[in-house]
């Protein structure tokens, strides 16, 4: 089974692009492959298989993020750049 997750990037004063990630959403090991990341990276594959420090495994072809007015978990995690670093922003 998966663990699906978000990662939220502020891409306006109030817009939020949500960029889906299917497998190894869990804390312990998106925070560490996160790291090697930035929010550009992210926002540049759209729709993620999987998140490893080596590589992004990305849909082909991808959707679309999803914009929000807000950061919003909507699955299991939910991930933020915040002060230059990502954080598990899961309620």
């Amino acid at each position: 089974m998966s663990t699906r997750a978000q990662i939220a990037i502020q891409t306006g004063p109030e817009e939020w692009a949500h960029v889906y990630v299917h497998y190894d959403g869990y804390p312990a090991h998106m925070l560490p492959a996160l790291a090697a990341w930035t929010p550009e990276d992210i926002l540049a594959a759209r729709e993620i298989r999987q998140v490893s420090a080596e590589a992004l495994d990305c849909f082909n072809p991808p959707r679309p993020p999803r914009f929000l007015s807000r950061p919003t978990c909507e699955l299991s995690h939910l991930y933020l750049w915040q002060d230059g670093h990502w954080i598990d922003a899961t309620d």
